[in-house]
């Protein structure tokens, strides 16, 4: 079979040869996901769960989808019920209606605002309401756990009763709402953890018309492994004074620790104590971030000062190097 070559392309063609060529340099410039920076969308957030907490409410939770998010957005069918910080990955969606089966998804959006493609679909049906029931359930007996590696424990305790049924338990890490499990269960994961970390957990029994029990016993657990803080400390932290209207402030600036989820709060120790506590709102800085505090009219003090962040799962990070700092005194090189 014979080859034949194509023609020499006409010159009237060259205005279409020029848009087919812009054309592909746009597509060329974007990502493969249709983003012009070339950056990916937030991957879906795998391990979700839906589990109905009463007769109005289902808890969702789901896994962190990269350490890129800024938000994750909960959805009921089509409409978007919930939004929450990166940090957390669980919600309770209420003023749901009794004995409903309900439909619930979840999308990631990164800090660039980009929104990612839904998470599989999870269902949950609310028990049937429950009339003039003021009796909570009885607190949930001796809870007991283990720790299942560096990174996770597994939890059990005695069931509760109740004078109709225990809808769910609610499982707590400190003080806070951490997980919850169907009523029918006296057993969970919790997943998320750091190595070598102490944690204290509790179990709460919650019925039908939103009764809560009284806090079960805490056990106390340590995860496998070791943690020497430093991949939990921020980074980069430097630490100057400056007189202002006759007084000297404190300024800090600091790169925060890459953790699963967004940190926004932070801890100010000044000469090996605490002196201060900072929380971040909404759009707590990923990049970097700065804080500065009132230190006093006096010239030549001499401060110690470092700083640490509380993390997604409750505990406190490592501490960033420590910087000595002098009232009045030229800034020095920082070391590294």
């Amino acid at each position: 079979m014979r080859r034949v070559s194509a023609p020499a392309p006409a010159l009237a063609s060259l205005p279409h040869r020029l848009a087919l060529c812009a054309a592909l340099t746009l597509v060329a410039s974007c990502g493969g996901d249709g983003t012009a920076d070339g950056g990916r969308l937030p991957a879906a957030p795998p391990g979700v769960t839906a589990t109905a907490g009463s007769a109005t409410s289902v808890h969702v939770m789901w896994n962190a989808a990269s350490e890129s998010v800024g938000a994750y957005e909960v959805y009921r069918g089509t409409t978007k019920v919930e939004e929450v910080p990166g940090s957390q990955h669980m919600v309770d969606v209420t003023r749901l209606r009794p004995s409903t089966l309900y439909v619930f998804t979840v999308r990631a959006r990164d800090t660039e605002g980009r929104v990612g493609p839904r998470s599989r679909e999870v269902r949950a049906t609310t028990p049937a309401a429950v009339t003039a029931d003021r009796s909570a359930p009885t607190r949930p007996g001796k809870l007991r756990g283990r720790a299942a590696g560096s990174r996770a424990v597994q939890l059990s305790w005695d069931a509760s009763t109740d004078d109709r049924d225990v809808a769910s338990y609610d499982i707590h890490q400190g003080t806070t709402k951490i997980h919850s499990v169907g009523g029918n269960q006296t057993s969970a994961v919790v997943i998320g953890l750091r190595p070598g970390t102490r944690y204290s957990f509790t179990v709460r029994a919650r019925d039908a018309a939103d009764n809560v029990s009284p806090v079960g016993g805490p056990v106390r657990l340590t995860t496998a492994g070791t943690d020497d803080g430093r991949a939990t400390a921020p980074t980069d932290f430097r630490a100057t004074t400056r007189r202002v209207d006759g007084a000297y402030h404190l300024d800090l600036d600091w790169v925060p620790p890459r953790t699963d989820g967004v940190v926004t709060e932070y801890q100010v120790h000044l000469d090996g104590r605490p002196a201060t506590s900072l929380v971040f709102g909404g759009a707590a800085p990923r990049d970097r971030a700065t804080y500065s505090f009132y230190l006093g009219p006096e010239a030549g003090a001499g401060h110690r000062v470092r700083i640490r962040a509380k993390l997604p799962d409750g505990t406190w990070g490592g501490f960033s190097t420590e910087r000595t700092v002098t009232t009045g005194a030229t800034p020095r090189p920082e070391q590294p």
